[in-house]
């Protein structure tokens, strides 16, 4: 006899009509089809293929609305709810959402998604059989992902986070490649599942590419010359900055490089909007 399994897609028979749906049967063995779980009118006898998976009182109930992530096959989920020390909860396309635990999300919930954003995951289940929804590892991803052409070099690429630590993230682009994106490379970390724009920087033999999520220099110095000058007239028109600055405290206040710092730095003084004395730089 064979076991109903949880997070799969079955072709049961309907036994029998009940008031609060069907009872459906398959080797010998039942789990109820809520009337909310299908569209259609059924008959007994009818075959029809169902979801399975577990009430909150651990029985196994069935849906109609077949999701296109199950048990051992991935697929992009969209996050609907994230919870504190507990995790984010993902659509699959059914009437219950899964599970993403804390223990498959980044230490920090800086980085965990947030709703809307979009998990690589599969279904599985925990130690007391729970189902969860399970992002992909590595080598899941790399057994998913096509080989980039070396032609993307310079493009413009997109796509989702699914790796994120100090040392960079990783991503898969909407046309399925696996991008890396080291920490000089990006402003800020992203989120996991967060959807980022880039450019490809390299082309590796692997098949995978390099991501900067950097604009160009020309774009940057504008936007850290214009993110400069909000700073000094947020502060009074002056700041403890200038190009002789310890790089680390450029970064963590301005979030760029001392090199990008002196760039634009020399760009507004030759515009004539700041001036720079003792150390300090001064709005004109």
């Amino acid at each position: 006899m064979n076991t109903l399994v949880t997070g799969t897609i079955q072709t049961m028979t309907v036994n029998r009509k009940i008031d609060t749906g069907y009872v459906l049967e398959a080797d010998g063995q039942e789990a109820l089809l809520h009337h909310n779980e299908t569209e259609n009118e059924l008959e007994v006898e009818q075959q029809i293929e169902v979801f399975l998976y577990n009430d909150k009182k651990g029985n196994i109930v069935a849906t109609a609305a077949l999701p296109e992530i199950v048990m051992d096959e991935y697929g992009w989920a969209e996050v609907v709810e994230v919870i504190p020390r507990l995790g984010a909860f993902v659509s699959i396309g059914t009437s219950k959402d899964m599970l993403v635990s804390k223990d498959d999300l980044p230490l920090f919930e800086s980085v965990w998604p947030r709703p809307g954003d979009k998990l690589f995951v599969t279904l599985g289940r925990d130690q007391k059989g729970k189902l969860l929804a399970i992002p992909a590892t590595e080598g899941i991803v790399a057994r998913e992902v096509e080989a980039a052409p070396e032609e993307l070099l310079k493009q413009n690429i997109s796509g989702t986070i699914y790796y994120t630590d100090r040392e960079g993230s990783a991503m898969i682009t909407t046309n399925n490649y696996r991008g890396f994106i080291h920490q000089s490379e990006r402003k800020a970390e992203p989120r996991i599942g967060e959807f980022v724009e880039g450019r490809v920087i390299a082309v590796k033999d692997d098949g995978s590419i390099n991501v900067s999520l950097l604009p160009l220099k020309q774009d940057s110095m504008n936007a850290d010359a214009e993110a400069i000058l909000n700073h000094l007239e947020a502060n009074g028109g002056v700041i403890p900055f200038s190009d002789k600055s310890d790089p680390e405290e450029i970064r963590g206040t301005f979030q760029i490089s001392k090199a990008a710092f002196k760039r634009a730095l020399g760009r507004l003084l030759k515009e004539g909007k700041i001036e720079q004395r003792d150390g300090n730089t001064y709005l004109k």
